[in-house]
């Protein structure tokens, strides 16, 4: 009894230092993990530039989300290892692991250098960053849980969820000043590089301030008593209900706080610099103050959980992001490129086709060329980020594109290797004939939609730069209001025994699979759609659900004792 009632107060003198030892380390494995998504469109130039540009992009988007894919995977390893090993030491291993990965990827030669070993090693790589950021946020999310005076959980754990945020922005704010330290020139050759290589005398720092941390007392306490789990992976999905509690927590909280998360903090930026065309470094630089500006929201809605509640926030936050995404993209729109909001308005552009004539243009190979009217028409609007819809033409007829008034008429070929043969196909063309009359065509189409007032670029002096940094805060601000309270309210899910395999799991499938497919996921609906904002359906549907689900099944735990 007596070691019980003076425990919180021993405790209080190193909670600065739990707090601390434990944030750091997570920024840095947040920015190295980070850096990636950052510099995708550097990456898929340097690394996949074996294959077409969409294809490479793709290429790049799926290596990101590889990252995120094996994350779960790395929770299941390292949450058991956690459970029966010790909160600080499995987390002083994730973080070994993300720091050294991070650091080869910086020394890693290019396509052009090794050829195909260069993507092969890239991905591998990225593998071990998820596994290694799968086992590292479930120990310290749980390790100062189980540090956190009674009525504080909430407040406690939510500077560890400014990690993620502070990883991404210290990320955009390294990268800018590496560019504009070396020149844009010498950034996308081998200035790319530098971010990455850094990331070793952070990983340095924060090893020597976990070295000096003690275990959790919850879990050196129950090791002491004896009622630790030998079988953690069994305890926690082998029987119903914690696997209950498991389903629940992933349905009912993490895959809506994820999709908020990642349409907040990423899917916007991409938005900005691959459909808005905005400059890279402006866009990087406004979605960094959005950042900075609501960081502080993730300790206050914390600190609020511990008042009012976990639940209402969290599902108040993806409600509310499901509501508003629609209109706060579109307005990003007008802010960020008003050129292409004007023309899209008055100058609406669709695609006739014959529904026959149009492919899944994605070449896993790199190999195929598509040459029907309806894939050079849809592949040159999307790469141009301009919004489209689709009319169906009459079958066997060439795909014509209407913009505005205007029309513009593509052409369906068929290519001859032998020109010379007596059985090529009647109409046939060579390469070289099919490349001069798609350039053709192309110049036709540019002409057209600049015409119509469609910008080839955003214009950085026309850019609202307040009006966009307001609407990338409103969005980041959702991602405060779910990512604030999650740790502790998932935490409070889960017995001491098996609280890190069992809270790492749903945590990680949320946020690995539900939010970090977000990205490539959205791309690939609005390429099929001609749609810009088809994409936010994903995010917008799984929020609404999450909602539903955590309305009706999720507890309140803001009150469990979790030393009990």
């Amino acid at each position: 009894m007596t070691t019980a009632s003076t425990e919180p107060q021993s405790l209080a003198r190193n909670d600065r230092l739990v707090i601390l030892a434990s944030s750091v380390g997570t920024v840095i494995e947040w920015y190295d993990f980070y850096l990636y998504g950052s510099l995708a469109a550097i990456i898929t130039t340097q690394f996949f530039s074996g294959v077409n540009e969409t294809t490479g992009y793709i290429f790049a988007l799926m290596a990101f989300a590889a990252g995120f894919a094996v994350r779960p995977f790395g929770a299941i390893v390292f949450g058991r290892l956690g459970d029966l090993w010790g909160r600080k030491n499995t987390f002083l291993v994730t973080m070994l692991l993300m720091g050294l990965s991070t650091f080869v990827v910086g020394l890693l030669p290019n396509y052009a250098a090794i050829g195909i070993a260069a993507p092969i090693i890239l991905v591998l790589m990225r593998l071990i960053q998820g596994l290694a950021l799968g086992g590292e946020y479930g120990g310290a999310a749980t390790y100062v849980a189980e540090h956190a005076p009674p009525g504080k959980r909430g407040f406690y754990t939510s500077f560890i969820q400014i990690t993620a945020t502070a990883g991404l922005m210290i990320s955009l704010l390294v990268i800018l000043g590496t560019r504009f330290a070396v020149g844009e020139a010498a950034f996308l050759d081998w200035g790319w590089r530098i971010p990455f290589l850094v990331s070793i005398l952070m990983l340095g720092v924060s090893l020597l301030i976990r070295l000096k941390l003690a275990e959790s007392p919850a879990f050196a306490r129950m090791k002491a008593e004896g009622k630790g789990s030998a079988t953690p992976l069994k305890d926690s999905f082998g029987k119903w209900p914690n696997l209950k509690l498991v389903l629940i927590a992933l349905f009912g909280l993490a895959a809506g706080q994820a999709v908020v998360w990642y349409t907040g903090q990423f899917y916007a930026m991409f938005f900005l610099e691959r459909v808005l065309k905005v400059d890279g470094p402006l866009a990087q630089l406004m979605t960094a103050a959005a950042l900075f500006l609501a960081t502080p929201f993730f300790v206050f809605w914390g600190w609020l959980s511990d008042k009012v509640g976990r639940k209402p926030i969290i599902l108040g936050g993806c409600l509310i992001a499901a509501l508003t995404y629609f209109p706060l993209f579109h307005a990003l729109t007008g802010a960020a490129n008003p050129q292409l909001a004007a023309a899209t308005a008055s100058s609406p552009v669709v695609v006739h086709a014959d529904p026959s004539d149009c492919a899944f243009q994605f070449d896993p190979v790199g190999k195929q060329t598509f040459t029907s009217s309806c894939d050079l028409a849809k592949s040159y609007l999307a790469k141009a980020g301009v919004t489209y819809s689709n009319a169906i033409a009459p079958a066997g007829s060439a795909a014509e594109i209407r913009i505005g008034a205007a029309t513009v008429k593509s052409f369906n070929s068929v290519i001859a290797e032998d020109v010379q043969s007596a059985s090529r196909p009647a109409g046939a063309i060579t390469r070289a004939e099919f490349a001069v009359r798609k350039t053709a065509f192309e110049k036709d189409l540019a002409a057209a939609l600049a015409s119509a007032g469609y910008p080839a670029r955003a214009d950085s002096a026309l850019v609202n730069k307040p009006l966009t940094i307001a609407i990338l805060f409103a969005l980041v601000f959702y991602v405060t209001m779910v990512y604030g309270p999650i740790a502790a309210a998932l935490v409070e899910m889960f017995p001491t025994n098996i609280r890190y395999t069992s809270m790492s799991l749903p945590y990680h499938i949320g946020n690995g699979w539900f939010g970090g497919f977000l990205p490539t996921t959205a791309f690939a609906m609005v390429a099929a759609t001609g749609n810009i904002y088809y994409g936010l359906w994903y995010p917008v549907v799984i929020a609404v659900v999450t909602a539903i689900v955590g309305l009706l099944l999720v507890r309140e735990g803001k009150a469990v004792d979790i030393h009990a």
